[in-house]
């Protein structure tokens, strides 16, 4: 039982949630929206997107899942602190995070001249994309990995290495079994955020036509010199991002047998 009271401000809430997205559908030129949505240049940056998203997703999985189970598994001095500054992009405005991929790899960024040497250009390219994408993305991993890891304990494990099973062993027979669901939930939500990039990208890749120039680059581009086209793209990204989220929601939720 909730008081009843709850429900007013609750569906103000939903309300604030629902409505704009609701008026923006309303303003889709419905008898052109498979043109609109079809086009070359609409095609060419939803491929982008989705490439350098999936591309940034796995580089999530690969840095992330180490990064969660050294959080949620040891003792250090300072852990406070790393985490705090593991999950900073969560709260850091993404141009914010932009202006700091730039001037780290950029060619006058820290990195700058030891890339140029290698003949190394991360600033306005694909990379630089995939790049920022992955530094916004990273925490909603660790975060749903961390708590994952933390809530399915140490038990197991401690019995698998009691037996003589070697670390690397227990945590891929033992340990990623047991948080596959969260780390299944990290991996969508990372992708997503990944998607719905903006900022970070357009500070420190720019927006090249198909270079860097992701589907929320293309949609900004596109509210001034083709509103209706802006319009329709946007609601291709809300649906994909309902999907996405709706694949968090109900993933993977049984129980993986330990083998």
């Amino acid at each position: 039982m909730i008081p009843r009271w709850v429900y007013l401000p609750a569906a103000l809430g939903a309300g604030l949630v629902v409505l704009p997205l609701v008026g923006m559908a309303s303003r889709v030129a419905w008898g052109d929206f498979v043109g609109l949505v079809t086009s070359d240049s609409a095609l060419t940056a939803l491929s982008l997107s989705l490439r350098t998203s999936l591309t940034s997703t796995l580089l999530c999985v690969l840095l992330g899942v180490p990064m969660a189970l050294v959080l949620a598994r040891t003792d250090f001095p300072g852990q406070g602190l790393v985490r705090s500054l593991v999950l900073l992009p969560l709260v850091l405005p993404p141009v914010v995070g932009g202006i700091a991929l730039l001037y780290t790899f950029g060619r006058r960024g820290l990195l700058g001249d030891e890339l140029e040497l290698l003949g190394l250009q991360v600033a306005f390219s694909t990379t630089a994309v995939v790049l920022a994408q992955t530094f916004v993305s990273l925490p909603f991993l660790v975060v749903s990995l961390e708590g994952a890891l933390r809530s399915a304990g140490q038990r197991y494990e401690v019995v698998a290495a009691s037996l003589g099973a070697a670390p690397t062993t227990v945590f891929r027979r033992v340990t990623l079994p047991l948080v596959l669901p969260g780390l299944a939930s990290g991996a969508v939500l990372a992708f997503a955020r990944s998607l719905g990039e903006f900022g970070a990208t357009i500070t420190f890749a720019g927006s090249l036509a198909g270079t860097t120039q992701t589907l929320p680059l293309y949609i900004y581009n596109l509210r001034v010199t083709d509103p209706d086209a802006a319009v329709a793209m946007s609601l291709v990204l809300v649906v994909v991002a309902v999907v996405v989220i709706g694949a968090a929601r109900q993933g993977p939720r049984r129980r993986w047998s330990i083998r």
